[in-house]
């Protein structure tokens, strides 16, 4: 999209650039179920401990709806209030359009996290977040995170990631738009949305 045909401020997130990160030579595996794993070998000692890896046992079965449930995402730092946390929840996101903006203090450590649910297994899920500035579509910041293999568990997980320091100074300050994917290993999109953020003086 050229300049000339776009606002000065807008930010294209390309599918390239959401892509998952995939090791040389890796090929999805035969679809399995929870079922099957369950009834495999039971004298097997290592498929025994993949087993209780995903938290699959005799009984384990999958429950109905989407095979992984988003809740939300969230940030946590230090540098807010003792046990604040800033939310974005996936249900309350505009359904107009328009995205959703929060404030990020400049300087400061800080960490993304996840709230998610498992329904039925999943292989290799990951979240990926793309980051450009506003009015400088060229410059990108990724961030991929492997959130693990999971069989289906009626209680929310969360998974929180490597901790980042927000960028500092009059020049870094301003707004910033982000895509959100989560994502497995067959390439199954969970969750995808944008939203913005300000870094500024102040959360």
């Amino acid at each position: 999209m050229s300049s000339a045909s776009a606002p000065q401020d807008a930010v294209v997130i390309d599918e390239e650039e959401l892509a998952p990160t995939i090791e040389r030579g890796y090929k999805p595996g035969k679809e399995t179920t929870v079922e099957a794993i369950v009834s495999a070998d039971s004298n097997d000692e290592s498929l025994k401990r993949w087993k209780e890896s995903l938290g699959i046992t005799a009984g384990t079965q999958a429950f109905d709806g989407p095979k992984v449930e988003i809740h939300s995402i969230y940030l946590e730092s230090p540098t807010l209030p003792e046990g604040e946390k800033i939310v974005i929840e996936l249900a309350s996101l505009p359904k107009d359009g328009s995205t959703k903006t929060i404030k990020i203090k400049e300087g400061v450590e800080y960490s993304v996290g996840i709230k998610f649910k498992v329904n039925n297994l999943v292989m290799g899920l990951r979240y990926i977040q793309v980051i450009k500035r506003a009015g400088i579509p060229m410059v990108a910041d990724k961030i991929e995170e492997v959130i693990g293999s999971f069989g289906p568990n009626p209680e929310f997980n969360t998974n929180r990631f490597h901790s980042e320091v927000s960028p500092k100074g009059m020049l870094a300050r301003g707004t910033y738009n982000v895509k959100t994917r989560v994502i497995d290993d067959d390439r199954v999109v969970y969750a995808d949305f944008e939203w913005k953020f300000t870094l500024g003086k102040d959360w």
